[in-house]
């Protein structure tokens, strides 16, 4: 048994928080909200995230990171990008460097242009960090449907560590060696999926979808790539994986705004209507600014960016997409 810290109560947050709960471990989740995680704590349910579903007995709630982290053999961040930074501040001051450090946040920071895992470096330079994605809504996670995820890591045991912790009938988990591919698969498929919500709300069907997932792992693997990620990560759960579900579940938060956007409502408005933090609209202005930086061509991210930032109408973002300059499909292939 492993005592585990879970920081971020959100839907993702919570549903990780129960399957380590089943796994046998002992759980106490955090909330910055001294609130929420009183309403958890008295009625056994996260009302936002899961109303009617009852949390694990066993699962302790807490608002005080202190108490939360203390001792942990694992801490798991899983707050929104926008928060890790502050988040990882107020806990560096209660760990130790053998705690074991898991990222379950996806984005880049702005400005700093960093991913999860490395402004988590930058704070926590003396613990063992690791990272876990791939194609696993909330919901289905917390109602123990299958799913596969990979935890990546630069020490070897630390990725079969998380491996271990998580890894049940239900939830399959591969390692990986290769953080960058994995964190910048994570952050940019949920630009895209904003792009493939958009295509949804236009009523453009399912070649315009696949076209985008398509296109969009292409410009997802040449970015991580430039970066020193491994083109086979792209390939895998925590790239393709992870776009296909999110670019098409009727889970997806950021295809949800996306639509919104394709039938008229500003990006504002969109996210207010969802109700939930729309990580692709913050890691949107990051993937351009990093394709700037590795000389990469991302068109569409560029037109995701000139929608959500510039007022650009979608329906001619779309043009513009498909008037580009005929070229082929893989640049270094030969007749």
């Amino acid at each position: 048994m492993a005592h585990i810290a879970v920081l971020g109560a959100g839907s993702w947050g919570t549903a990780l928080a129960v399957l380590l709960c089943r796994n046998g471990h002992s759980v106490t989740l955090w909330s910055h909200r001294k609130e929420h995680a009183d309403s958890m704590r008295k009625t056994g349910i996260n009302e936002k995230s899961f109303p009617g579903i009852r949390l694990p007995e066993t699962l302790t709630n807490t608002s005080d990171i202190e108490e939360a982290v203390s001792g942990r053999d694992l801490v798991l961040f899983v707050v929104p990008s926008t928060a890790l930074r502050e988040t990882a501040g107020k806990a560096a001051t209660c760990l130790k460097r053998e705690q074991l450090i898991c990222c379950a946040s996806k984005g880049i920071e702005e400005g700093t242009l960093l991913t999860q895992c490395g402004i988590l470096e930058e704070i926590l330079p003396y613990n063992a960090i690791s990272v876990l994605s791939g194609p696993s809504h909330a919901e289905e996670v917390i109602d123990g449907l299958p799913t596969v995820v990979v935890a990546g890591s630069a020490d070897r045991s630390a990725a079969e560590r998380i491996q271990e912790i998580f890894m049940n009938r239900t939830f399959r988990v591969y390692t990986s060696p290769d953080v960058q591919g994995i964190e910048i698969g994570a952050a940019l498929k949920n630009v895209i999926a904003l792009a493939a919500g958009m295509s949804d709300g236009l009523g453009y069907g399912d070649n315009a979808k696949a076209a985008l997932i398509t296109r969009g792992i292409k410009e997802i693997s040449a970015l991580a790539v430039a970066m020193g990620g491994r083109q086979e990560t792209l390939s895998g759960l925590a790239g393709t994986g992870d776009l296909i579900v999110t670019c098409s579940s009727r889970h997806s938060r950021n295809r949800r705004a996306g639509m919104l956007i394709g039938q008229g409502m500003s990006a504002k408005e969109a996210m207010a209507e969802v109700n939930m933090v729309v990580e692709g609209v913050y890691s949107t202005r990051s993937a351009l600014a990093l394709g700037e930086k590795y000389q990469v061509c991302l068109p569409i991210i560029e037109q995701v960016y000139e929608v959500i930032f510039c007022g650009k109408n979608v329906q001619q973002a779309v043009t513009e997409l498909m008037e580009r300059d005929p070229k082929a499909e893989v640049e270094a292939a030969c007749w």
